[in-house]
């Protein structure tokens, strides 16, 4: 029975075909894979935890602030931690509308356009993410719930994500730059 629709595979990560970039590539594509499978764990925990927390709230009229807390938390480190694994299947940043009109050689430039600015902006935001990390960290900041659990811990989570995403975004230009062809 045909609905009229077929799932296609995804394209997979763009990576060099050879040399140390090729290496990085796939150290890359391992490593976000790694913490895709731990960010879905993240995800089923917060699901679980906010259902555990309607559960005992409906229930048992039991308060439950800890448990709106730690799934934030567990929904931003998911969220940022990938970031890195969505950018190597282009799934950020791009206008498939204009790629589809375009021809190759414009296309190519306006790939590695959006390529050097997000590169530049992540660097920027990840480089202000471990500065809030460091003084959430010294200064020993925590959420202003009565749980109050330290802000160190979102923190690192982005910043970590965050750096993942330029390394991730570096990959993807240097692999711009290395070859006269980048396979879509």
């Amino acid at each position: 029975m045909s609905h009229g629709f077929e799932l296609k595979p995804a394209k997979g990560p763009e990576m060099a075909e050879s040399g140390i970039l090729a290496k990085a590539g796939q150290f890359m594509a391992r490593l976000n894979e790694w913490v895709m499978t731990a960010s879905t764990f993240a995800i089923l925990a917060a699901a679980c935890i906010l259902t555990l927390s309607v559960v005992t709230r409906y229930f048992l009229k039991v308060s439950t602030d800890w448990q709106d807390e730690a799934s934030v938390f567990l929904l931003v480190g998911a969220t940022f931690m990938c970031c890195a694994y969505v950018q190597s299947y282009r799934g950020h940043v791009g206008i498939d509308a204009l790629a589809s009109i375009l021809p190759a050689s414009v296309n190519r430039i306006r790939k590695i356009f959006v390529d050097i600015f997000s590169l530049a902006f992540c660097t920027f935001f990840t480089w202000k993410s471990w500065a809030m990390f460091h003084e959430a960290l010294i200064a020993g900041h925590t959420t202003s719930s009565s749980f109050a659990p330290p802000l160190w811990i979102p923190y690192s989570l982005m910043s970590t994500g965050m750096t993942l995403l330029s390394l991730q975004l570096l990959l993807q230009v240097l692999t711009h730059f290395n070859r006269t062809e980048v396979k879509p």
